[in-house]
């Protein structure tokens, strides 16, 4: 750190003593237990599709389609349990994984591992994006076990040489930020659980075969004077949803550091935007640097503030939004303003992120909010109309910081104000609602510094004493879960409902705060200006220094002991920042003249455990003295029990996949096998993914579609792979891709509870006293009873939505007590929702009084803080849950009360068809798709047809005057599709109230109506499609839920209209007797139409054949005349024959003339008959 600790001068004897003595009440043997847990790390490392095997460093992850590698693979599977007709597709990348201990070499633990049984399991959990209007909101894992896998390096051992774990890394639409947690299966070394997180990068593209960065370009040197006598800064984003860091402040250089992987790797970029400035009458440019003093990042879209510019660019992120909404180049925003700082707002709201930027110049007193949706970045100016100033009535002011409350649409500002009368500037804290526009004073800062007289806290009433020292307000903080509101300058002000404030007296006042950083755990870490670091706990008011700090001192002494390469002699600080509920700091080190930025942990609970060693007495036992350190934790052992499975809570849905079984002795998996794992894999995801449809499946489960039809031929599967009979060398076990329902409790509480309406968490704590805390207390009126000295409090944030109730079983014989805690929402505080939307934050904290800062538990791990518990509460319709129309049970119930059902002549297994003239009972199911609980709703509901069309590709939406008509039962213009004997109706009478035990419905399609009057196209009758929509807000009061479900109904067999049916019958017959009479004419009439057809023949046939006679002749004569010297003879026959044939008198006489035919011409007669025929 800068500056360097003196501890590396020269190691102090004493502090070192302290460390041992630290360690030795803990038995050797579990002392080595520790150890050895300690050593060995998981790596992890992110491989591209086509480049598994090879012993290369990570990619980089830019890539965020499924790639068509997989199919070629897939068609070899011919018998097997998968359907080949099915589209498969892999992803771009695979998990590489490892395992280091030190001093060892990891290629032989790797191998070792893999002949002892030792496979790593790697859990995905995807975060949900923020815009919760285009994605759904869900909690969504999936658990896979590593496949081992050969290098490709050439190796001349039979087996193996090298060798690895793979898994396929998955992707999901909607999520951009992947935590990858890595275990073992217990079998093998002891290895501890590691997190990574692998996020996609977005701000990458490829240029050739190589990958560059989109904002800039990326520099290989880091130079000391980047780092070395610089102050650290702030590492500001979107707490769970940015998907990557960036950090500024280097100086006089336009550079940023960037990570993907929470710095476990990094990039340094030099951005592409001008450093030039132009100033203005209006915009006060005291010097020009091109440092970036601000940077947020965001789920899409990062921002930065070079002096008094502000640049954003956004990502390329085609899993969350369109390709046209990301920036090809650093865009400038707010171009004529001056913006003198970037506030960060660190949670999402509305589907959109926010970013907050202070003015200065023309528009002091003005904010300009920022919101972020998809990728679109917008600007408002605030407050409307009237600026901060004109507002308060000040003739000069200035906005010091703002922060957002995303639950109450509420800024809180920290407004800097001077009057004209006064020489003084007065610190006023407001808000102001961006909903009502309206603007109040909360509270007004004091102009001092109180005297809080040896206290650790002060009550700020106004009666107090203060110093000489001005209070001098810097900026807010506020945590969104526990309402706790942060006033931080040379002071620290805290406060619950922004109006009460308490002094944190523990601050020194001659310090100034730089910046805060928050676990929104319990924990609060502070930064000063000369870099030193202070911890509290939330809801505490001990603020304990963690550097310089004697503790620090001991623990650096250690890992110098232990050649840790994290710690140096010369070191700088360059950011802190929180992983859940670990703090980290990014350090540049200085080793051997070679500097490098490192990330590690802040040993936060070893120093404060190491402080607790320098209070100590010696105790004389017979010849001998003791030392005994004092032990300040009021208790010895801290459990807890009877937690509730977790995924009711936590809304967690978890997929569990296995890597196929390859029929290789040696276990190995092969390129081929591993394609196969990524294409059942994404095939899992895809049916959990179209899982989300309107009729409900016979079985509530996404992947009994997968196997419905395979699950009887499983034994002939696995006779086949016992007999290494299985295609392309690869058997599929469906058991292995499923959904897993019954995860169990942890022993630890979950990492948030969400809590529908009237919903309870039950758990108990288990404490053991430390000496005798146990006394006699009496109660007038009753008997002698037992109070325990050991206490614990329960804090919830918004009392007048949730209360707990604390019940207390006081154990004697075992010196210990059990508190059984019931946290129970009130059923007052929420509106009903979508699943997963607008859901309300809050928190439970339960404390140990007089814990803070003093009990540990010693874990594999090293020491945990204890007695002190924080859970996020979401108070709303928890995500996962769904409306789901019970097509099973509506067909079944249909049967039975009309007696039959009549499909459609062409069926649609997916959507059957109901017969228009009878009864019609809908059934709808609640799906828990976390615990897999589905049973019928039971609630009230209202239906309305809100489209429909004569097919599937006609269908049109009806507008609110069109649904009113068609549905009202107040309607007078004979438009109702539908009516219902229910009496019930909503409070304004306009929509009829359905339940469980009222849902029949008869259809009407009076005239007015869209399905009136159908003509039908063929000769069955008009079918029609109706969109129907089935919503319970505002009629059902036993849920959050606001449940919404849209689905489609045929209806077959629609009647026609009086006027339509009159006329088609009397079409119909007269097209009958027209008929009929036509027949009988035909009857009448047929035998002389069959003579005079016949005559007619007979003298067509005769007149073919003189006609055939008179050619023949007429070329004969031809002939002859050519061959005889005579040609008057011969010329007289053919004019006889003219001569009979043109007189029609005498053409029956032409009988006798053809008997003197010749033989040849009467031979052809017949034949030309025929052919006229």
């Amino acid at each position: 750190m800068s500056p360097a600790s003196p501890v590396w001068l020269r190691v102090r004897l004493l502090r070192v003593l302290w460390a041992l003595l630290a360690v030795l009440p803990w038995p050797w043997k579990l002392w080595a237990l520790i150890h050895n847990f300690q050593e060995c790390t998981w790596q992890v490392a992110l491989n591209k599709f086509q480049r598994v095997g090879e012993n290369l460093e990570s990619d980089r992850f830019l890539h965020q389609e499924p790639v068509d590698t997989v199919r070629n693979v897939f068609n070899m599977l011919v018998d097997s349990p998968i359907d080949r007709r099915e589209k498969y597709l892999g992803f771009p990348y695979y998990l590489k994984i490892n395992y280091s201990c030190h001093g060892q070499d990891s290629e032989d633990l790797v191998r070792r591992g893999h002949l002892i049984g030792l496979k790593p399991l790697v859990l995905v959990t995807f975060q949900a994006p923020a815009n919760f209007y285009r994605w759904k909101i869900e909690q969504l894992q999936i658990q896979m076990e590593a496949a081992p896998f050969r290098s490709k390096e050439p190796c001349p051992a039979t087996e193996v040489c090298v060798m690895s774990w793979y898994t396929p890394m998955p992707i999901k639409n909607g999520s951009v930020v992947m935590r990858v947690d890595v275990s073992s299966n217990g079998v093998g070394p002891i290895i501890p659980n590691q997190r990574f997180h692998v996020n996609i990068n977005g701000f990458l593209k490829m240029e050739g075969d190589k990958i560059q960065f989109t904002v800039g370009d990326e520099l290989f040197d880091l130079k000391l004077r980047y780092f070395v006598n610089v102050p650290s800064r702030p590492l500001w984003y979107n707490v769970d949803q940015s998907p990557v860091l960036i950090l500024g402040g280097i100086p006089n250089e336009k550079t940023l550091i960037m990570t993907s992987t929470n710095f476990k790797e990094f990039s340094l970029v030099e951005l592409s935007i001008d450093s030039c400035w132009v100033g203005s009458f209006y915009c006060p440019q005291a010097e020009f640097s091109a440092t970036i003093h601000d940077a947020i990042s965001t789920e899409s879209t990062l921002f930065i503030r070079q002096n008094q510019l502000v640049y954003y660019f956004t990502g390329t992120y085609s899993t969350l939004y369109e390709g046209s909404h990301s920036s090809g180049k650093w865009v400038r925003v707010l171009a004529s303003e001056c913006i003198k700082r970037l506030c960060p707002v660190y949670f999402s709201s509305n589907g959109s992120d926010h970013i907050i930027a202070l003015t200065t110049g023309k528009h002091e007193g003005y904010i300009h909010f920022g919101t972020i949706t998809d990728g679109l970045v917008s600007f408002e100016l605030l407050p409307r109309n009237q600026s901060m100033c004109q507002r308060l009535l000040a003739d000069r002011c200035s906005i010091t910081w703002a922060t957002f409350i995303s639950g109450e649409n509420t800024l809180i500002l920290l407004v800097e104000i001077y009057y004209q009368k006064s020489d003084e500037k007065y610190y006023q804290l407001t808000n102001y609602n961006l909903i009502t526009n309206e603007m109040n004073i909360l509270y007004t800062m004091p102009l001092f510094i109180p005297d809080a007289g040896g206290l650790e806290f002060l009550m700020i009433l106004g009666t107090e004493t203060y110093t000489n020292t001005p209070m001098v307000p810097k900026g807010l903080f506020f945590n969104v879960y526990n309402n706790l509101l942060f006033i931080w300058g040379n002071f620290l002000l805290q406060s619950y409902n922004t109006e009460n404030f308490l002094y944190l007296a523990d601050f020194p006042k001659e310090s100034t705060i730089k910046y805060l950083v928050n676990s929104f755990q319990g924990d609060v870490v502070i930064v000063t200006e000369t870099e030193e670091i202070w911890y509290l706990l939330e809801g505490t008011y001990q603020l304990s220094r963690l550097f310089p700090s004697k503790g620090w001192d001991i623990h650096v002494s250690l890992q110098v002991m232990k050649e840790s390469s994290l710690y140096a002699s010369n070191e700088t600080m360059v950011t802190l920042f929180y992983e859940e509920d670990k703090l980290y700091q990014l350090v540049y080190l200085i080793q051997k003249q070679q500097g490098h930025l490192v990330k590690r942990q802040v040993p936060v609970e070893n120093v404060l455990l190491y402080k607790q060693y320098n209070k100590y007495h010696v105790e004389p036992e017979g010849n001998f003295r003791t030392l005994i350190f004092t032990n300040f934790c009021p208790f010895e052992v801290m459990r807890l029990g009877n937690l509730p499975n977790p995924q009711a809570y936590t809304r967690q849905e978890r997929y569990l996949a296995r890597p196929p079984m390859v029929l290789n002795p040696s276990g190995f998996h092969t390129e081929n096998s591993l394609a196969v794992y990524q294409g059942l894999v994404y095939y899992l995801l895809w049916l959990h993914s179209k899982y989300d449809k309107p009729y409900a499946d016979p079985v509530h489960d996404p992947t009994w579609r997968w196997w419905k039809n395979k699950k009887q031929d499983k034994d002939y599967y696995s006779y086949l792979a016992s007999n290494w009979l299985s295609a392309g060398g690869v058997h599929i076990d469906m058991d292995s891709y499923e959904k897993v329902y019954d995860l169990k409790a942890s022993y630890r509480l979950p990492e948030r509870i969400f809590l529908d309406k009237g919903a309870e968490y039950h758990f108990s704590i288990f404490l053991t006293a430390r000496g005798h805390s146990f006394e006699m207390g009496t109660v007038v009126g009753s008997v002698f009873k037992v109070r325990s000295r050991v206490s614990v409090g329960v804090v919830v944030a918004d009392p007048s939505c949730t209360e707990s109730l604390v019940q207390q079983r006081v154990l004697v014989k075992r010196n210990s007590v059990l508190f059984l805690v019931t946290l129970r929402d009130k059923s007052v505080c929420y509106d009903q929702g979508i699943s997963g939307h607008h859901l309300m934050k809050t928190s439970l904290m339960v404390k140990v009084v007089g814990s803070s800062g003093f009990c540990f538990q010693h874990t594999h791990l090293g020491p945990r803080l204890q007695g002190n518990l924080m859970v996020p509460v979401f108070i709303g319709c928890p995500p996962g849950k769904r409306l789901a129309f019970d097509i099973t049970y509506t067909l079944k119930y249909m049967r039975l009360k009309n007696k039959h059902y009549y499909d459609c002549i062409y069926q649609d297994p997916e959507m059957p068809c109901f017969l228009f003239r009878d009864m019609f009972y809908p059934f709808f199911l609640i799906q828990d798709l976390v615990t897999g609980d589905s049973g019928s709703f039971k609630g009230s509901y209202v239906l309305k047809v809100v489209g429909g069309g004569r097919s599937l590709g006609s269908i049109v939406d009806y507008n609110e005057e069109e649904i009113y008509r068609y549905n009202s039962p107040l309607d007078k213009t004979d438009s109702r599709i539908w009516t219902t004997r229910t009496a019930g109706t909503t409070q304004d009478m306009a929509f009829h109230i359905m339940s469980y035990e009222n849902s029949g419905i008869e259809w009407l399609c009076l005239e007015n109506s869209p399905c009136y009057d159908l003509t039908p196209q063929g000769i069955f009758p008009p079918e029609f499609y109706f969109k129907v929509l089935v919503s319970n807000r505002d009629v059902d009061n036993s849920t959050y839920c606001d449940y919404q479900l849209i689905f489609l109904l045929h209806i077959h067999g629609l009647p026609l209209s009086a006027k339509r049916a009159l006329f088609l019958l009397i079409v119909s017959a007269s097209v009958l007797v027209g008929l009929v009479i036509l027949y009988i004419i035909i009857c009448l009439l047929w035998p002389y139409v069959v003579r005079a057809c016949s005559h007619l023949r007979w003298r067509i046939n005769n007149i073919i054949a003189s006609e055939s006679y008179y050619t023949y002749a007429t070329s004969s004569r031809v002939f002859s005349l050519s061959s005889q010297p005579s040609f008057e003879a011969i010329s007289k026959v053919p004019s006889q024959v003219d001569t009979k044939v043109e007189n029609q008198e005498d053409q029956p006489k032409l009988e006798p003339a053809e008997e003197n035919q010749p033989e040849s011409l009467l031979s052809a007669q017949p034949s030309a008959s025929l052919s006229s025929l």
